[in-house]
């Protein structure tokens, strides 16, 4: 299974060191969900590797990768002076023959990794509305709208995006990308060969497309939707 990217742009309201490591805590717990997801569904689909080998589990440590998720990271932002963050956690293995139906088991696997940061994008934004509306924080402001730019509620919402961003960047049908499992899953079995090949590069072209305007524009438009459905299912759904 393939690592998880995560582009995670600038905060719009200056959070400080405190609030960058808080994010970046977070962002490597996010990570852990998400690859715990996988190794979980691989488990219930009949492949017992990543639960063997001891990745079903939200313990951050073994999902660490020292390139991607430290190296490439940290390179990155010093780079661009905490512009921009681009990395990963380790992949989960998973044994594809294993899988009691294996192309669809294997989209299954891939799905429930973005399905996680989709769960997180949820209870992240019922936090930060919850503490927006109750203010129930130390250094809380006044009003409302005031405590939206205070460092937890800014924080949260943070958390937010970069679930939503690992939830559409990692549906993206390019391989090694969760969505790529999705769609070879649904391709005619003559054209995965082919498909798949694509994996050994398709990394970097996943990374030159951040600087293709129309692909930004994609990313951001539908992370937009999944906010807007995030906030319905929150607000008007009843959990807060």
């Amino acid at each position: 299974m393939v690592a998880v990217p995560a582009l995670v742009p600038a905060a719009s309201v200056d959070i400080g060191w405190v609030g960058l490591i808080l994010s970046l805590v977070l962002l490597v717990i996010c990570l852990s969900v998400h690859e715990a997801a996988h190794a979980y569904m691989a488990w219930k689909c009949g492949d017992s590797t990543g639960k063997d080998l001891g990745r079903m589990t939200l313990n951050p440590i073994p999902h660490i990768d020292p390139f991607m998720t430290v190296i490439l990271p940290g390179a990155l932002f010093l780079l661009t002076n905490g512009a921009m963050i681009f990395g990963g956690a380790k992949p989960v293995p998973v044994n594809f023959h294993r899988l009691r139906s294996p192309w669809r088991d294997m989209s299954f696997v891939a799905l429930a990794g973005p399905f996680s940061n989709l769960l997180l994008a949820c209870l992240f934004f019922a936090a930060a509305h919850f503490f927006e509306r109750t203010g129930l924080y130390n250094g809380a402001a006044e009003s409302v709208y005031q405590r939206r730019f205070d460092l937890l509620p800014v924080v949260l919402h943070g958390a937010v995006a970069f679930n939503l961003l690992l939830t559409v960047f990692n549906l993206v049908p390019i391989p090694p990308l969760d969505g790529s499992r999705v769609m070879a899953y649904v391709l005619p079995s003559s054209l995965r060969p082919a498909y798949l090949s694509l994996e050994s590069f398709g990394l970097i072209i996943v990374f030159l497309l951040f600087y293709v305007d129309s692909f930004q524009y994609f990313i951001r438009s539908t992370m937009r939707s999944l906010e807007v459905l995030v906030q319905n299912f929150v607000t008007l759904g009843g959990l807060w």
